[in-house]
């Protein structure tokens, strides 16, 4: 928990110094907060799944009806899908799963600050703990949907190299780019509310930009897509960890991931500086 000597960095006035201090005091309040993050983890998690039926099903359920439909219509060859590397199955769970990850952390973080409610507006605390926790939720769910994957990559007879290990790094970027435009989003959602609703909309047709149900196009200008949208490369490196056990596109990896970083410092920063002044909107 954050330490009482020091509330004077909740208010407004004291974020305003473009100095290396102000980054000191924002990772001395992540560590100082960590105690406090974990419980609203836990929270989180345990609210989600409280007097449900089918309790953690609903993390793989979802996924499993897409692919089932996508399968069915890429057989019938009512929608025409590009030959993919490995079974279309294994491909598409694989890569939904890894999409949901990512749109799940980032709705989750842009209404974190709307489902908290008072708790914005009327206790001291830092409030980038109650976003970073929303991240929680979808990594459970994430963990969960790994059980299918793997059955069902065995079930193909898809042997996993041994760099696979190396996915969660590989997926840390798309972590830090959901949790980057999360400390931005949840800022204007606070203020607007119908920006979590339009982002709930967006997401549901941005699915279709990257190869989640498709393979990755190769060809100028369709692949161009892979390069303006930086989720996109992240992906297709932990799909190129269980095809081919190395990356085919190595620099736009790094590049996506440096983006990231950037666009998770410049959105924490900017969460600092603007909670003070639209915490009343909560």
């Amino acid at each position: 928990m954050i330490s009482a000597s020091r509330p004077t960095i909740y208010e407004a006035n004291s974020v305003r110094s473009n100095s290396w201090s102000v980054w000191k005091e924002l990772f001395a309040d992540l560590r100082n907060s960590r105690e406090l993050i974990w419980r609203l983890l836990v929270r989180d998690i345990s609210t989600r799944y409280r007097q449900s039926i089918l309790g953690y099903l609903w993390a793989i359920l979802p996924a499993i009806a897409t692919v089932a439909v996508f399968a069915f219509l890429t057989n019938t060859r009512t929608i025409p899908v590009g030959e993919t590397p490995i079974p279309y199955v294994p491909y598409a769970l694989w890569s939904l799963g890894v999409w949901q990850l990512f749109a799940g952390c980032l709705v989750n973080c842009t209404n974190s600050l709307v489902n908290a409610g008072p708790l914005v507006s009327k206790v001291k605390f830092p409030k980038e703990a109650l976003v970073i926790a929303a991240l929680g939720q979808p990594l459970v769910d994430f963990a969960i949907r790994l059980i299918p994957v793997g059955v069902v990559l065995h079930w193909y007879g898809v042997t996993l190299y041994w760099q696979s290990v190396l996915i969660p790094l590989v997926l840390m970027p798309a972590m830090f780019l959901a949790l980057g435009l999360g400390f931005m989003l949840s800022i204007a959602n606070l203020v607007l509310r119908d920006i979590g609703n339009a982002l709930a909309v967006i997401l549901t047709f941005a699915i279709f930009l990257a190869p989640v149900l498709y393979p990755p196009p190769v060809t100028w200008p369709s692949n161009l897509i892979n390069l303006l949208i930086p989720f996109n490369p992240i992906l297709i490196a932990s799909q190129d960890l269980i095809i081919r056990g190395a990356l085919s596109m190595p620099e736009t990896f790094l590049f996506s991931s440096l983006l990231s970083v950037l666009l998770l410092l410049l959105g924490w920063r900017l969460f600092r500086v603007a909670i003070p002044r639209v915490c009343a909107y909560a």
